[in-house]
């Protein structure tokens, strides 16, 4: 079954912990990472642009309209994700209990409807 683990966090909880607590959190994720796609577990990972990059397309009327996003209006915002396919929902809440994020902003665990045969 795959699973989305969701990290959330704004500028101010980045900073908050120090550039130096910050690279340690990134090497301990890339060593999980590495951990997980060598099992075969780890689909993938990847950190999202800062919100200000983001944009929201809607049609209306039948013409694409572009604005600003994001679309909600939050104090944090998505910072990364990673998709991991593995045997059960207790394993996938271990692997987010390993991520080093865990730790300081918590991650969100979401199974991937299709795939893990969830209703909406």
């Amino acid at each position: 079954m795959k699973y989305m683990l969701l990290i959330y966090g704004n500028e101010e909880a980045f900073t908050s912990v120090g550039a130096e607590t910050l690279a340690e959190i990134i090497r301990e994720t890339d060593a999980l990472n590495q951990e997980l796609f060598e099992s075969g577990e780890l689909v993938g990972a990847y950190g999202v642009a800062d919100e200000v990059n983001t944009k929201m397309v809607r049609v209306t009327d039948g013409t694409p309209v572009v604005t600003d996003g994001p679309y909600a209006e939050a104090k944090e915002f998505l910072g990364s994700f990673m998709i991991v396919d593995c045997d059960s929902l207790d394993r996938a809440l271990e692997i987010a209990a390993r991520a080093p994020s865990a730790r300081y902003w918590g991650v969100e665990v979401r199974p991937l409807m299709h795939e893990a045969n969830v209703e909406p």
